[in-house]
Formats: structure tokens, C-alpha cells, sequence
């Protein structure tokens, strides 16, 4: 692949769109003009630093997060984007891993880098015109871009993506997106800017239409844009999506184009209400730090056809691979189930695409992956008759107990139908006896949901029926809104008193407990 200089890249934009609303954010609106304006200004105010140097930047979703990333992108360095939802320790952390340079963020974010590196708040710094600007070519393997881990079972890691691999990636996005990114189009974000919605966003920007930019789950301003239909397409998780229906039941907003979904399995039941909001107009996807979307891709109209199924209510089907992508599968370990199952039978995911990861940076240094070689994802799946591609847990989740090897989703997707309401969480606790005990965690349910769960209990093959159950005011999340099982874990054993034997119990911290000798 050729040198890519980025200013090269999206002058026609800068200039074809210029006076175009760019992105939407709690500042109102701005234009092509102004966003590539203020990013070549921080381009030129990198101008000092040495080539392949790495710029952090530490920004809330705005359109200074924006023009921060093609900034650091436009000077020819390595952007390494950091959630500034993390902790103080996770965000230091990133910033050694990466060997930043230099942060761009704000005041409010600041603090938490505690002088590690020096800081540049990027909106202070002057604007000047993209066509001013001298492109600066860098070499298509080198390092773009890192993205750090969602941290769901450790601390991050560091995903090294190329220049070439992110333009590549960007073309696979901008292709493959439901309706096409064009003057008019009004895409809402919610996902912090420093994973998917960056690249969502730099794909809307590249045909010209308009990205909205929260920095969360704002539902007044939705409402309100909902209601004005200034916004025809939204990217929102499962968890966003349960905010949607809570909020909007009952209501009908059938002007929305495509909703875009992944990070998270979409129950049968979370589907069919929010159809019955904004009607079949849902894309599932499979996206990761290392592969970036898309991986497989389930269009509106496949998603509706597995839901209507009675396939949906088992299973976590993500479709089938995107261009460029190769999925395979690993072997499974001694023991477990997919050993002596069918071909349906959860196995380890191994992916190999074009817009890969080049590089993984952890605690021992810097791992590249080699010509050819496959990335393994950590996720267990497999492949249905039709080559559609079905989720089936993390192997770091799965739980080992009494001899078998279950994965809590699974057991999630067999309980949630019974569940009636609030949010229900599978963890393992460690035991002597049994490995690992299952326990199911729920928080916000309502009195009598153990009682509720009963017929799916009994339904249950044995040794996947949870032996304890808990409760939480909430479930522990992380920076991107994933569900944390270890801190789960931790908090159950925060308020909880585990008693350990062939018949394990929990009690409240402040009961007594009470323990069965037999």
C-alpha cells in the first residue's frame, strides 16, 4: 500500500461539505469548515514532535474529541485514544503502555493523568484551514492508531492498529453500513469516542452527513430529536436499547433507518420491543478492539427473520463475515463440552481480516502478529448450517463446576425470558468442592423473581442451574458500558457471606450464616 497522507485524504470533504453540519454535541451544531479547521490547528501544534511519536488523547465525546483524533492523525503520529471514563490508575496505565508524548484533553479530565506527561488542552489552540496545512505522509504499516482493551478481565492492553489498516477499516465500515453516509443523515452517538464511535463517525464524515455526539445516555435530547426526526439512524448497545424501551413504550418513531447493535447478546424479548418501537430496522454486528466492524454483520431484515425464529431464544447470532474476514475456530480444551458435542458446540474463535490488528502491547512488551497467523478472540462460537456465526460467551468466563464446563451466557439466555425484570447476571464463586459454584446475580428485579425463575430452573439441564442467588442495587460496568463478571464477583462477596461445602450458601453480611454440616 502507498505512504497515506491523511490531510490528502479528507481535503474533498473539508472542502465539498464545508458549510454542512458535522457533528451535533451539547455545544449545538459545527461544520466541515470548522471541525477540519480546528484539527489542522492541533496538527500544526504537534509539528514539533518527532516522527512516530504518540499523541494520547483523553477527550468526552464532542467535536473537540473529533478534530482531536484527525489532529494527531493529520501529523502523521500515532493516536492512542483513551476512554476518559476510566480510572485515574487504568488511564495512567494506558498512557505508559503507549509510551504517549504528550495528552490532549481537558481541564476536567486532567487531573487524572496527575503529571504523568505534559497536557494540551486542544481548544485552546488555533484553527487554521485544512488547505494550509502541508500533508505529511507516513508509511501504511506503520502505527496509527492504539485502542485499548474494554478491560472486562484485566487491565487494558494495547491494540495496535497501522495507517493502512485504519483506512483500510474505515472503506470496510463506510461499505457496509446500512444506508449510505450522505448530506441529510444523521447518525446518534453514544459509545465513547475513543472505540467505535470514532470510526462510525469518521465514515459518516467521509460521505458527507452528520454525526450527533453525546456523552451518554441524554434522554431529554433524544426525546426531543426523536420528535423532531433530525435523526434517522443510532448505534446503541443492548443496555442503551433497555434505556430506550423503559423510556419510550408505548410511543412509535418510524422514521429511524437502521439501528446498529453488537458489544452485548440482544435478548428475543429486548428485540421484539423495541420493533414495536421503531419498527425492523435493527443490524446486528461483531466488532472488536483487534477487528475492528465489521466482523459479521445480520442485516434489518436477516435480524428480523432470526428473531421471528424459534432459533432466537437460545442463541446470540451475529451473521455472516463481512468482506475481507476469515473466521475459524480453535480446539476446544480437554473437558469441556464442544470435545465431545456437535458442531454447534461452543468452540474458541479465531478471526484473520485485512483491517486487523498489527500488534498487542501488555505488561511483557509488545506481541506482533505474525504473516498469516490468526487472532484469537477470547469469545467461543460457532458456526449454524447456514454460515451464520453465533456467540456463545468469553472462554475467560467460562465456569468449571463439578466437572463440567458451562458458559454464563448461555445460562443468561436460557433465565432472562422467565425473569420478570431488572437485569440478571451469571458469576462463578470459587469453591473447594464443587470448582466453582454458579450463582445468579440480579439487580432492580422485583420482589419473588427467584420464585419466577423456578420453571426454567427445573427446565435446565442440572449442573447449569445456578446453586446460589444474590442481589445488587446495580451491576458493576466498565468505561464502555460491558458488564464486569470479576467485580460482580467481588461485589456479591462485598455483601454476601459465602459458605463454602458440598452444599454452599450466601447470606447477607450482617446475618448470621448458616451452615449445613452434611
Amino acid at each position: 500500500m502507498n505512504p497515506i497522507a491523511w490531510q490528502n485524504e479528507w481535503a474533498p470533504a473539508a472542502a465539498r461539505f464545508a458549510d454542512h453540519a458535522a457533528v451535533v454535541d451539547m455545544e449545538g451544531a459545527t461544520t466541515y469548515r470548522d471541525i477540519f479547521a480546528a484539527a489542522a490547528g492541533i496538527a500544526n501544534a504537534l509539528g514539533d514532535l518527532p516522527a512516530g511519536s504518540v499523541v494520547a488523547t483523553l477527550m468526552p465525546n464532542s467535536r473537540h474529541a473529533v478534530a482531536a483524533g484527525y489532529g494527531v492523525a493529520l501529523a502523521g503520529l500515532t493516536e492512542a485514544a483513551i476512554n476518559p471514563a476510566l480510572s485515574s490508575d487504568e488511564i495512567i496505565h494506558c498512557i505508559n503502555l503507549a509510551g504517549a508524548a504528550r495528552v490532549l484533553t481537558v481541564p476536567e479530565v486532567a487531573a487524572k493523568v496527575r503529571g504523568a506527561v505534559p497536557v494540551v488542552d486542544p481548544r485552546g489552540l488555533a484553527s487554521m484551514p485544512l488547505s494550509a496545512l502541508a500533508p505529511v505522509p507516513v508509511a501504511a504499516d506503520a502505527p496509527g492508531r492504539i485502542i485499548f482493551t474494554s478491560g472486562t478481565t484485566g487491565m487494558p492492553k494495547g491494540i495496535v492498529h497501522t495507517h493502512g489498516g485504519r483506512w483500510l477499516a474505515n472503506i470496510l465500515q463506510r461499505a457496509s453500513l446500512q444506508v449510505a453516509p450522505v448530506p441529510g443523515r444523521n447518525v446518534l452517538l453514544m459509545t465513547p469516542y475513543s472505540h467505535g464511535a470514532s470510526l462510525v463517525t469518521q465514515a459518516f464524515l467521509d460521505g458527507g452527513a452528520t454525526v450527533t455526539l453525546l456523552p451518554g445516555i441524554d434522554l431529554p435530547r433524544i426525546t426531543e430529536a426523536l420528535e423532531q426526526r433530525t435523526l434517522d439512524q443510532i448505534f446503541a448497545s443492548p443496555t442503551v436499547l433497555t434505556r430506550f424501551v423503559d423510556e419510550f413504550a408505548g410511543r412509535r418513531f418510524d422514521h429511524i433507518r437502521a439501528i446498529y447493535t453488537g458489544t452485548a447478546p440482544l435478548s428475543s424479548e429486548l428485540y421484539h420491543e423495541v420493533k414495536a418501537i421503531f419498527g425492523p430496522v435493527v443490524r446486528l454486528t461483531y466488532g472488536k478492539t483487534e477487528v475492528v466492524n465489521p466482523i459479521t454483520v445480520l442485516t434489518p431484515e436477516e435480524t428480523d427473520a432470526f428473531y421471528t425464529s424459534p432459533a432466537a431464544a437460545p442463541s446470540n447470532c451475529v451473521g455472516w463475515p463481512a468482506s475481507g474476514v476469515e473466521v475459524a475456530f480453535g480446539e476446544a480444551d480437554e473437558g469441556d463440552a464442544a470435545a465431545s458435542a456437535g458442531p454447534d458446540a461452543p468452540r474458541p474463535i479465531l478471526l484473520r481480516a485485512q483491517h486487523m490488528l498489527a500488534a498487542e502491547i501488555g505488561p511483557g512488551g509488545t506481541k506482533y502478529l505474525a504473516p498469516g497467523e490468526f487472532h484469537r478472540t477470547g469469545d467461543l462460537g460457532f458456526m449454524d448450517e447456514a454460515g451464520r456465526l453465533h456467540l456463545s460467551g468469553r472462554e475467560a468466563d467460562v465456569i468449571k463446576t463439578g466437572g463440567y464446563r458451562v458458559t454464563p451466557d448461555e445460562i443468561e439466555a436460557l433465565l432472562r425470558p422467565a425473569m420478570p425484570g431488572g437485569e440478571l447476571v451469571i458469576i462463578s464463586l470459587p469453591s473447594r468442592d464443587w470448582g466453582e459454584v454458579i450463582t445468579a446475580v440480579a439487580a432492580g428485579a422485583p420482589a419473588g423473581w427467584q420464585d419466577a425463575l423456578s420453571p426454567a430452573l427445573e427446565a435446565m439441564t442440572k449442573h447449569k442451574r445456578p446453586r446460589l442467588f444474590a442481589e445488587l442495587d446495580a451491576i458493576p460496568r466498565n468505561g464502555l458500558g460491558k458488564i464486569v463478571r470479576r467485580r460482580t464477583r467481588d461485589a456479591v462477596l462485598e455483601h454476601y457471606t459465602f459458605v463454602d461445602g458440598r452444599y454452599p450458601a450466601l447470606t447477607l453480611a450482617s446475618e448470621p450464616a448458616d451452615v449445613d454440616s452434611a
